[in-house]
């Protein structure tokens, strides 16, 4: 069996993956990992979701290729150069909102108990306000974090981090947690209660 056998690639990827690689993104997501959050959101019809860092848009694509067409989705970055590029590619979605802000203040106001899925692929809601996000998460939803396996591009003395994030969401009994050594190192967590 091949992971890299994908099913269907979402119609804008190669596009979007071309623009990307003409800028200056360097923490592009992969497409193992996108094709993992498109089957998780294809289990919630109807379900609203919430992406902590779109960058590029490339997980913004995998996330809209699975969702169902009453599905909404929230996607946040304070970068509006990588931004543009998303919505370019992918603003024509009603399904979509960008929202062009700090994601710390987005988690902030955002409503308790409203996402059936996050995927935080920024700082904040993964480093920082992970309570806070976590609060954001429905009972049966899911939280997702990827990136924990040691990459390239990590600063120095990040390990640290991704170990105390590690052992944190462990601790957490709202929280069933599976480990996944695949991809960049994904996590899924399911809330409980």
């Amino acid at each position: 069996m091949k992971d890299t056998a994908f099913q269907q690639i979402p119609e804008a990827l190669k596009s979007i993956e071309q623009d990307t690689k003409k800028s200056d993104f360097t923490m592009p997501s992969e497409r193992k990992t996108g094709s993992l959050l498109r089957t998780l959101v294809s289990s919630k019809p109807g379900g609203r979701f919430l992406e902590l860092g779109t960058g590029t848009g490339l997980s913004t694509a995998w996330l809209l290729s699975g969702m169902h067409p009453s599905s909404l989705l929230d996607s946040v970055d304070n970068d509006n150069t990588v931004l543009e590029i998303a919505r370019r590619h992918l603003g024509h979605d009603k399904r979509l909102t960008f929202h062009n802000c700090d994601g710390g203040d987005f988690i902030r106001q955002a409503q308790p108990n409203y996402y059936d899925l996050i995927f935080a692929d920024a700082w904040p809601g993964k480093y920082s306000l992970l309570d806070e996000t976590l609060d954001l998460l429905n009972v049966g939803g899911f939280y997702i974090i990827d990136d924990m396996s040691p990459q390239q591009n990590w600063p120095e003395g990040h390990e640290k981090k991704v170990k105390k994030l590690l052992k944190t969401l462990n601790e957490y009994s709202h929280l069933n947690v599976c480990r996944l050594a695949w991809a960049t190192g994904i996590i899924i967590c399911c809330r409980v209660n």
